[in-house]
């Protein structure tokens, strides 16, 4: 399927016609509205609903606003119907609606290079799991050695925390570096500064938009069809705070203090053909986790550094979204298995989407094992952790035939840390 919109058609394009992702932008006329993306455009969803060219199933107005959670909510029959309405305007052969409309076109196609793209949704709590196997095998190899490097529960359940939506932001938001308390092995006293073993971690994120019942568990079916898409993720960790003070409560200031996401929402329509399965289960799975048909997607992942002054990023990771031991679904269906209300806009992070070669590890943490082993970049910089002025980006996309569903990137910039006054 092509669209009349040429730069679509580009086989490299991140948003041709099969995507038809959502997202939200400051036009160049001051509005915040829903947008989607084709090609080297974004299309204002407003404008075609004012228009009558799509609509929601209950005829409200859901796309003049400044998130994407009123559409989210309004359920899967919505969402069929407005990307089915914009495949319609915009293929080729297809509605003569808009592309003969010239005066409707300038309106609703806007160059992507004259928006800001703003946080797609506004997010309602945030979890983030631990669901990458080998992610969580360097880890546990590095802290407890092979032969305790998965908790005994691993295997079993999802394991996740409760992080801050607070600090969810768009991509382009510069991060600053977080200070805590560190103590060495050989000091008697923790000491307070800036986190001095800062990393990434590459996850994508999964975005609820039909919500639950409180003290109602859901099946891993209506975890699926409660998840309205997808976003790429970075949660930006300081590993030296995050050894200080997770026991034995778990990951607290060292994650709180930054998560970046995606600007698009790519849907699970727009993803339907890359469905496959998890890795095959080394222990049987209790009933209510198991799956009824294919969870995971085949997504490539990358991950890039550029510091700061320098004109060359490089790529430091690449592997695929189904190395995730758990499905976004299953995390979902465990997360409400005690009961717990799940609501639109909820994010679930992945957790950290490692390959089994150290080519594909998404952290900075197993790349350099634990600072060990210094990486170095195109031009002959080492790291082996992120630096002040590094940009970190993520970018992903699945592979059609001819085309591709792209993410579009994750990016974010650190700048230094601020001292508390008096420090």
């Amino acid at each position: 399927m092509k669209s009349w919109i040429e730069s679509a058609n580009n086989p490299q394009c991140h948003f041709p016609i099969q995507n038809l992702p959502f997202g939200v932008a400051i036009l160049p006329n001051g509005k915040q509205n829903c947008v989607s993306a084709i090609g080297d455009y974004v299309v204002d969803l407003a404008v075609l609903e004012a228009a009558g060219l799509i609509t929601s199933h209950n005829s409200q107005s859901v796309f003049n606003q400044s998130a994407l959670n009123d559409f989210m909510q309004s359920g899967a029959k919505a969402w069929d119907d407005v990307r089915a309405s914009l495949t319609t305007l915009l293929r080729k052969a297809g509605s003569t609606s808009l592309s003969a409309n010239d005066t409707l076109k300038q309106q609703v196609l806007i160059p992507l290079d004259d928006v800001t793209l703003m946080m797609p949704f506004k997010v309602s709590e945030y979890t983030d799991f631990y669901s990458g196997k080998q992610h969580a095998t360097n880890v546990g190899t590095m802290f407890r050695g092979p032969e305790n490097a998965l908790p005994p529960n691993w295997l079993h359940i999802p394991i996740g925390y409760n992080g801050r939506a607070s600090t969810v932001v768009v991509s382009g938001t510069p991060i600053i570096r977080p200070s805590g308390q560190t103590k060495s092995p050989d000091a008697d006293q923790p000491t307070f500064g800036p986190c001095k073993r800062l990393d990434i971690e590459l996850e994508m994120g999964a975005v609820v938009g039909i919500p639950s019942k409180m003290g109602h568990p859901i099946s891993v079916q209506q975890a699926d069809d409660m998840i309205f898409g997808y976003v790429l993720l970075n949660d930006w960790s300081a590993r030296d705070i995050q050894a200080w003070e997770y026991q034995p409560l778990g990951p607290f200031q060292a994650k709180a203090f930054a998560t970046s996401i995606s600007p698009w929402i790519i849907t699970k329509a727009a993803l339907e053909q890359f469905r496959t399965t998890t890795p095959q289960r080394e222990k049987p799975l209790l009933k209510y986790l198991q799956e009824p048909k294919p969870m995971s997607y085949d997504i490539e992942l990358t991950v890039s550094i550029q510091p700061d002054k320098s004109n060359t990023p490089t790529t430091i990771s690449h592997t695929n979204y189904n190395n995730l031991y758990y499905s976004a679904a299953q995390q979902l269906a465990h997360h409400a298995s005690s009961g717990c209300k799940m609501n639109t806009g909820d994010l679930l992070g992945s957790g950290t989407i490692s390959g089994t070669e150290k080519s594909g590890f998404g952290s900075l943490l197993e790349i350099s094992w634990g600072g060990q082993e210094p990486l170095t970049l195109d031009g002959g910089q080492t790291r082996t952790f992120i630096e002040d002025g590094d940009t970190l980006t993520l970018s992903g996309w699945a592979q059609g035939d001819g085309y591709k569903i792209g993410f579009g990137e994750c990016t974010g910039t650190i700048l230094p840390a601020i001292k508390i006054s008096g420090e």
